[in-house]
């Protein structure tokens, strides 16, 4: 790797961890016009900050604030590489399907998951908020994700997470993914009671269960 490649690597690495999305995508404009690898450039200028990221959150020097501005910083660099990953056929990690159950409109926890998640190259289906039990079902069939992830901040919505469940259990598409819940209310136990493969408090740890399901 020459020097100018690693300064501009190094520069996309501090300008996530700084949140600052106009320097992040000026030097993956720069390492594109030198014809860097769009690997390298995934892995070690987006993917990589936004590890640390996750580490610095889990030991409580970042908080949800700093996490959202270098989860959109890395995103703005993504747009640049997004057209070019998909010409390269650039497999993603895995695919991963998320949605606010019926009835529940909250959606910062599960935006910055999603944004965490593609920061680690997975592909990611975005159903929004409001998402109906047979939505979740139609989505599964439609795009076939390794991994369904499902939010709520009620207490009262948290209970569509086990109606929705049992609708992927009748239309015979349970089996086909790894499910995983998270919001304010929730915790392992309601998770294993309801019959999900696992929960996670925060985005961080919603990365490293996904990657956990991904390899079970």
């Amino acid at each position: 790797m020459s020097e100018q490649l690693e300064l501009l690597y190094d520069g996309i690495y501090e300008a996530i961890l700084d949140g600052d999305p106009n320097k992040a995508v000026s030097h993956v404009e720069k390492a594109l016009a030198l014809n860097a690898p769009i690997e390298d450039v995934l892995n070690e200028g987006l993917i990589a900050p936004m590890k640390e990221v996750g580490r610095l959150f889990e030991e409580g020097e970042y908080f949800v604030p700093e996490m959202l501005i270098s989860a959109r910083a890395m995103k703005a660099g993504l747009e640049i590489l997004r057209p070019l990953l998909t010409e390269t056929d650039m497999p993603p990690v895995g695919a991963v399907l998320l949605g606010t159950v019926k009835g529940d409109i909250h959606d910062i926890g599960k935006n910055l998951v999603a944004m965490m998640l593609e920061g680690s190259g997975y592909k990611v289906i975005d159903l929004g908020v409001n998402v109906s039990p047979d939505k979740f079902v139609e989505a599964i069939e439609t795009h076939q994700p390794d991994i369904m992830g499902m939010s709520a901040l009620l207490t009262t919505t948290m209970r569509e997470m086990d109606v929705t469940i049992q609708a992927l259990i009748r239309a015979g598409v349970r089996e086909r993914v790894r499910i995983m819940v998270g919001g304010a209310p929730l915790s392992e136990q309601f998770a294993a009671r309801i019959g999900a493969d696992g929960y996670a408090a925060d985005a961080g740890k919603a990365v490293s269960l996904a990657n956990a399901l991904l390899q079970r």
